[in-house]
């Protein structure tokens, strides 16, 4: 698959709010990818600057990190390389925290420890969409 762009952490982190420091700490626990160099400097692309302002906005909504990290384990065989941004996700507040939503064909699941699990009662969502930042915080 072709990616576009050639981006440091730096820029990345600019683009989705977050350090470059952070970026490069999700790169290394799985959470985006570099797909443009595994190696250092690790090289990001247009694609992988979707992932990580998805990741940036879930965390910021109180995600938990681990939760973050399994819906992308979970999510890439189906969606590929780029897998928040790809998937239809939503956040809904299940109790005491917020938790990720898959929406597919008019279904909603929920990743749990057993995996994903159909909602038989659809709670109130917030969608999660793609948001750039296009200028200073």
């Amino acid at each position: 698959m072709r990616v576009h762009g050639h981006l440091l952490a730096a820029e990345v982190g600019e683009l989705a709010g977050v350090s470059g420091t952070t970026v490069g700490q999700w790169a290394r626990r799985g959470y985006i990818r570099s797909s443009q160099s595994e190696g250092e400097p690790r090289v990001y692309s247009v694609e992988d600057v979707a992932e990580a302002a998805i990741v940036a906005d879930l965390l910021r909504r109180g995600v938990r990190h681990g939760d973050v990290r399994r819906t992308v384990e979970r999510l890439r065989g189906d969606y590929g390389q780029w897998p928040l941004s790809e998937a239809r996700l939503a956040v809904t507040r299940d109790g005491d925290r917020p938790r990720i939503v898959l929406r597919e064909d008019g279904r909603a699941w929920t990743l749990g420890a057993r995996g994903w699990q159909q909602l038989a009662v659809l709670p109130e969502l917030e969608e999660v969409r793609l948001r750039i930042r296009h200028g200073a915080p």
